[in-house]
């Protein structure tokens, strides 16, 4: 099977799978979902939507968080990890909002990118899921999946997040990163598949005998 027809069976099937793909942050506005995101790095989305219920009833925006001690936050975020970096990240870019901004999350990659704690992928998610501007945000599940479904051989995220806007129509990219990432949860997990046993794995590969270590 050729990586077009690999693309067009992996459409086909995580849209039977996933016709529906809902934001996994709980969020009510853009300035929610950036801290959420922001949060979420190296945190399960779970634990997240844990956290954020609490923070989020003192200061759902930039200029309410600027008014919160950096200990107060801290001791809300702990339980989702790095929390010294993230509470101060938190802080500063509502500082930033509050007077640069007048308080609004900014609308381009550029702006996102330079507030504290976000980065690419952050800002490709503020982008895509609280924009709907085409993005395809690329965390360590799509990573892995790509180079077991060989849409890419990049050994970091950019590069895989550039094949696959080469492969897949910019139309599909919002729908699509979720779609993977439902799928990378569920059925091509990272210790349970290995690129040998999910349904895309076995259909795009069908001779494959060795598991496949993702490239970091």
């Amino acid at each position: 099977m050729i990586k077009t027809d690999r693309a067009k069976f992996i459409m086909k099937t995580l849209d039977e799978l996933y016709p529906k793909t809902p934001v996994p942050l709980n969020h009510k506005n853009n300035f929610e979902l950036l801290i959420a995101v922001l949060l979420s790095a190296q945190c399960t989305d779970e634990r997240v939507n844990k956290i954020t219920p609490i923070l989020f009833s003192k200061a759902s925006n930039a200029a309410e968080m600027t008014k919160l001690s950096l200990d107060t936050i801290y001791k809300i975020i702990r339980p989702c990890g790095l929390a010294p970096k993230k509470s101060e990240a938190i802080y500063t870019l509502s500082r930033i909002l509050t007077n640069e901004y007048n308080g609004r999350v900014p609308k381009t990659f550029v702006e996102l990118e330079k507030l504290p704690g976000v980065g690419h992928k952050t800002a490709s998610v503020v982008m895509s899921q609280g924009f709907g501007y085409p993005a395809f945000p690329v965390d360590t599940h799509i990573h892995r999946l790509a180079q077991r479904w060989g849409l890419t051989c990049g050994k970091n995220v950019l590069k895989t997040e550039k094949d696959l806007k080469r492969i897949f129509p910019m139309s599909k990219w919002n729908k699509l990163h979720l779609q993977i990432i439902f799928y990378g949860r569920e059925y091509c997990t990272a210790r349970g598949c290995k690129g040998l046993i999910c349904k895309i794995c076995k259909t795009c590969y069908p001779n494959r005998k060795n598991p496949i270590q993702t490239k970091k």
